[in-house]
């Protein structure tokens, strides 16, 4: 059964969900926006008959403490120096499978720089690192936020941040909404109603940006170590276009693709499909 804990990691108390027999190989579970790991509470159990599982929440969401951002810099270099360290105080170390959704992407990869000895494989569902992979949704962020970052430009993104936006990030693209559980934008919505907790997205929405700078750092690692790679696509996904997905093939020729009828958070009406390919996959081409 899936358990629960805190690590405190740099004065924070880092949230982490846990299942399976710590001898099995490891697998880490990095999700993304608007979620935490809740968003892997039905894939976690699903798994842990065949390993040992770990997803954590980031500062700023779910479970995990969400320091002032006036004191505290919400970057995605902070969030993978966090999630380091609470791998390193739960013994969570060493080789390992990484799942790597949306923001999972952008921590997994620093992660992956930082050890690289510890990637033996890898997940990728909807983790963008090409640049044809942004849809639409993104143009107020990269064409507008990014080059100039005031309240003006900010203010039209607090709509990513509200009750109608944050559901439809979890029901576009999937063809039979009622597989998705309201619970979902709920639990996300109830986190974004803390003091603060928007001006901690609008920090991270602007720190995409040295996401983006890295794409080709990160690709250039692909095309050199070739890691073992499953690849899953929910094709509607709201952020990421099916082309996002397909790019990793000129670097990964070798990847597994599957194209899921699915949008952005795939887990939630392709979980037999996503459990199933990567028991395959790990028992084909890593075990």
């Amino acid at each position: 059964m899936t358990t629960y804990h805190t690590a405190k990691v740099e004065g924070l108390d880092v949230f982490y969900r846990e299942a399976g027999d710590p001898s099995h190989a490891k697998l880490l579970l990095l999700g993304g926006f608007p979620a935490s790991s809740h968003q892997f509470r039905s894939l976690i159990p699903a798994l842990a008959d065949r390993f040992h599982v770990l997803s954590p929440d980031y500062p700023g969401f779910g479970n995990t403490d969400m320091p002032d951002p006036a004191t505290w810099n919400y970057t995605f270099d902070h969030l993978a120096e966090i999630i380091d360290g609470l791998l390193a105080s739960a013994g969570f170390t060493g080789p390992m499978g990484i799942y790597m959704q949306d923001y999972g992407g952008p921590i997994g990869n620093r992660l992956i720089e930082k050890h690289p000895d510890w990637l033996q494989w890898q997940v990728i569902q909807n983790a963008n690192s090409y640049e044809e992979g942004f849809t639409e949704a993104w143009d107020g962020i990269r064409h507008v936020l990014w080059t100039n970052r005031n309240a003006e430009t900010e203010a039209p993104l607090e709509a990513f941040l509200q009750h109608d936006t944050v559901k439809a990030i979890y029901t576009t693209g999937h063809p039979d909404p009622s597989k998705i559980s309201p619970d979902n934008w709920n639990m996300d919505l109830f986190f974004l109603a803390r003091p603060d907790a928007h001006r901690v997205q609008l920090d991270l929405f602007y720190d995409y940006r040295t996401n983006a700078a890295l794409y080709p750092h990160w690709q250039e690692r692909l095309r050199t170590d070739q890691p073992k790679t499953l690849i899953f696509w929910g094709q509607g996904d709201i952020f990421f276009t099916p082309e996002g997905g397909e790019a990793y093939l000129r670097d990964l020729p070798g990847a597994r693709m599957v194209r899921l009828n699915s949008g952005h958070f795939a887990v939630e009406d392709c979980l037999d499909d996503i459990v199933s390919g990567i028991k395959d996959f790990y028992d084909t081409h890593v075990k």
